[in-house]
């Protein structure tokens, strides 16, 4: 059984930690130096490491492209559970069978006559990138012999996780701010979670889900909090790297609200590069809603300074984005920018997307490509750009009212007179 082929290591201080010592006790910030205060981004957040040489050594890069997309869990050396002869201890392949990721994640559209690639994640088990972290969280629960898990979220990582507890038997505790997209909570109760609506925003039911789920023992599934989320997003990456062949583009656009997407995206970048499997970085471009900008304000100005979030795009929405160094990190560390954009660029962004692509992606989705438009339009980029298409848009109906107009019902005969005219409009 392997259960000693990774460790923690804080992303602040350096310091390591054994694996059992962090999971036995529950431990989810660095031991030496963690802080969690309030309005204010995490510090000593963890990190998890394997022994990248002895994998080099074992696996080689033509055998791991063998792996197809979807299903992370076929190359468990690269993830922090237990296993025996390649196969997960403790879950069965019928539990697994239900929760693949979408197979074939990448497309590509031609935009302003340029090929842009679609990383299109919005058809996974609960329609979002989230199912990623909840997975792998998910199964480390049932390694450790958890059945409750808690979590924080403004919609996705809260009905990925309902969803996903769901389908493996586990009960699902979710902490959402009142102003949570009516979909997105009728997703969350329809999974069968047990629901906490806090009067407030998402950073205060994020403080809430931490303190409650100290006193019941439940298994915190909190972004960024929890160094697995981290983790399961990571995943993305070698989806990407499997489905072009051994490839990544030259720059990766995803939406940011608590830095965890692209912290992860990072990491699994790194990880590449130090199994010799890619010789360049992609760069990496943070694209944000000028409402809830903390994470490139940060990398413009170097300081934190807490502003209630605002926004449309309520998946990136964050006053106090807790994984924000890490975010700020991975784009200054591949050279690539930050990006701010209005929520009506977003919106059109969306619209777009939606009419010309056939791509039905929730706002916070279509930051991604609101960030390419507008860098693109300015010239300002090259090489082979991939979008990160994070949830669906029937997520949130709200979003997609503010353009299309409302329909108006007719007769049978009255539809016959208008169609039958040789112009007409709707």
């Amino acid at each position: 059984m392997m259960t000693d082929h990774y460790k923690y290591k804080c992303s602040d201080c350096g310091s390591e930690i054994a694996s059992n010592e962090i999971e036995n006790n529950q431990i989810y910030l660095c031991p030496k130096c963690g802080k969690l205060e309030k309005n204010k981004p995490l510090v000593g957040v963890l990190e998890i490491v394997y022994d990248y040489e002895e994998i080099k050594s074992k696996i080689s890069k033509d055998n791991f492209l063998k792996n197809n997309a979807g299903k992370f869990w076929k190359y468990p050396y690269l993830w922090p559970l237990n296993f025996t002869d390649d196969k997960l201890d403790c879950i069965s392949e019928t539990q697994l069978n239900k929760l693949s990721l979408i197979e074939n994640p990448i497309s590509e559209i031609n935009y302003s006559n340029n090929s842009v690639k679609i990383f299109d994640d919005s058809r996974n088990p609960t329609l979002s990138y989230k199912d990623r972290a909840s997975i792998l969280v998910a199964l480390k629960a049932i390694q450790l012999g958890i059945t409750e898990i808690a979590a924080a979220s403004t919609g996705n990582a809260g009905s990925s996780l309902a969803g996903i507890c769901a389908r493996l038997g586990m009960q699902s505790h979710i902490f959402v701010p009142k102003n949570i997209p009516e979909s997105k909570r009728i997703q969350i109760q329809s999974f069968g979670a047990n629901l906490y609506v806090v009067n407030g925003d998402y950073d205060q039911a994020f403080d809430l889900c931490l303190e409650v789920s100290k006193k019941k023992n439940w298994y915190n599934r909190n972004t960024a909090f929890n160094p697995l989320t981290i983790e399961g997003k990571k995943s993305s990456v070698y989806d990407m790297f499997i489905s072009m062949k051994g490839n990544l583009p030259e720059n990766i656009f995803a939406p940011v609200g608590d830095g965890v997407i692209i912290s992860g995206i990072y990491k699994g970048i790194k990880e590449l590069l130090k199994l010799g499997w890619i010789e360049k970085v992609p760069k990496l471009f943070a694209v944000q809603s000028e409402g809830s900008s903390a994470v490139v304000d940060y990398i413009e100005g170097g300081k934190f300074e807490y502003k209630s979030a605002n926004t449309i795009a309520d998946s990136i929405s964050a006053g106090a984005p807790r994984n924000l160094y890490m975010a700020a990190q991975a784009v200054i560390s591949t050279n690539g920018k930050g990006l701010k954009v209005s929520d009506e660029e977003i919106i059109s962004a969306q619209k777009v997307l939606c009419q010309k692509f056939g791509i039905l992606a929730e706002p916070a989705a279509a930051a991604s490509f609101a960030g390419y438009k507008k860098i693109s339009e300015n010239k300002d980029i090259q090489g082979d750009s991939i979008l990160m298409i994070t949830g669906n848009g029937l997520k949130d109906i709200s979003s997609l009212k503010n353009w299309n107009h409302e329909v108006e019902i007719r007769t049978e005969k009255e539809w016959k007179a208008i169609l039958n005219k040789k112009s007409f409009e709707i």
